[in-house]
């Protein structure tokens, strides 16, 4: 399969500015549409808040937008809103994100309000209040939720307690109640601010233009206490079936989570794993996992596999959604596709579907500025190189079978794994 080279960002056609302060710019121009995308991150994720103040870190990026020093919070949005744009700021365990949209012309204004929320937030008490009612609310749904219960219940069983995948990164009713505009303020003064921050410029914008923009709002940044990320405690190999089940009365499905830690993005046999999770559980209609689980014996509602990947080794888990009658045999078969997952190389016909598919999504995925923007986020992020996309598709086709083969077995265990359930404690009859 031919691949066009043209198109993809490259170290020819992508900007990379480096700042003093420790911002790295990144400017793509793109006339193809007249808008401009603004995309990035900073160091200021949940790994650095303690577990007693569980979603500390979300709470303050959502915080940013709800007022500055220089716009209350109608004001910021009526600005937003007179130019047609949008913005938003979230948090994770390791990052703060925002991604905003606007007309081409209006990015000055875009980076104007984005630099008033990350630099200078209010917190004002009112607004905090009712922020903190939002949050809970959303916790409350999500306490019976049955899906995000299993997820929960799962990372609690896969990472040690001293691990930041140990805990919810929009926390707890128990510790996002106790959070005060104090905490949020105290965490913003320490942690936010512009070592290892990035950001993307997509659009109808001219280059120059795009860098002097965001130096000018961004370049006199500083903050001199602004900490290093922790090193992430290692994970502890699952040595047995570690399962629990978290119990929600009143419920008619059982949702199913289960695996173990996978690879970091930084993992050489990343991609390999990559293709052999398509194979297991992605591809098609949700791969081996829905065609056996799903489609042939009819247990779940729904039935795919998942590499998180990331910053740190994040899970490589199995999802499902089943009858409560049919839980114990959905694991048994979920456990028979993982066995022959890692006792068998994959096919020939199977590797080659995947690989094109792989190859082939690669354009897609760069038709929207939002899509540019995310990619060349990334390759900054992961120490990828900004040609990393010209050579993707060489690197999916020289992966083998053998390849595949050897990153199952590494990281998978049909016997060792964390299962989490969460539904009723007992069948629907």
């Amino acid at each position: 399969m031919a691949v066009h080279t043209a198109s993809i960002p490259n170290s020819a056609t992508v900007t990379r500015v480096a700042l003093p302060n420790g911002i790295t710019i990144l400017v793509y121009p793109n006339f193809a549409a007249h808008s401009v995308v603004l995309s990035g991150h900073l160091h200021a994720g949940s790994l650095f808040e303690r577990p007693a103040q569980g979603g500390l870190a979300s709470m303050t990026a959502f915080a940013l937008m709800r007022g500055t020093a220089h716009r209350d919070f109608f004001t910021l949005h009526d600005a937003l809103e007179a130019i047609g744009a949008d913005l938003g700021i979230s948090a994770s365990v390791h990052l703060t994100s925002f991604s905003g949209k606007a007309l081409a012309e209006d990015l000055p204004t875009l980076l104007d309000i984005l630099a008033d929320t990350l630099i200078t937030p209010s917190f004002d008490a009112a607004q905090m209040e009712r922020l903190q009612g939002e949050i809970t609310t959303g916790l409350k749904i999500r306490d019976q939720d049955t899906r995000y219960q299993a997820n929960r219940l799962f990372d609690e069983l896969l990472y040690p307690a001293d691990h930041p995948y140990h805990y919810p990164a929009r926390g707890t009713l128990e510790t996002v109640t106790h959070l005060t505009p104090a905490d949020l303020r105290d965490f913003h003064a320490r942690h936010y601010g512009p070592r290892g921050m990035n950001i993307a410029v997509t659009g109808a914008v001219d280059v120059d233009e795009a860098v002097d923009a965001v130096r000018a709002r961004f370049e006199g940044w500083v903050n001199p206490d602004q900490p290093l990320a922790p090193a992430l405690p290692a994970v502890p190999p699952v040595a047995e079936i570690r399962r629990g089940l978290r119990a929600i009365p009143g419920k008619t499905q059982s949702d199913i989570a289960l695996g173990v830690a996978g690879p970091a993005r930084s993992a050489p046999d990343y991609q390999a794993a990559q293709l052999a999770n398509s194979i297991l559980g992605q591809f098609g209609m949700m791969g081996r996992i829905g065609a056996s689980v799903r489609e042939e014996l009819g247990l779940a509602y729904y039935a795919y596999s998942n590499i998180e990947g990331g910053l740190g080794p994040g899970a490589w888990s199995v999802l499902a959604g089943v009858n409560p009658a049919n839980v114990d045999l959905a694991i048994e078969r979920i456990q028979d596709e993982l066995r022959r997952l890692i006792s068998e190389p994959v096919s020939a016909a199977d590797l080659a579907d995947n690989q094109a598919y792989f190859s082939g999504r690669l354009p897609l995925q760069l038709e929207s500025n939002e899509g540019i923007a995310g990619s060349i986020l990334n390759m900054e992020l992961y120490g990828l190189g900004l040609d990393f996309l010209l050579s993707y598709h060489d690197q999916i086709m020289r992966l083998t079978a053998d390849d595949l083969l050897a990153a199952a077995r590494r990281y998978l265990n049909p016997d060792r794994l964390a299962i989490g359930v969460a539904g009723p404690s007992s069948p629907i009859s």
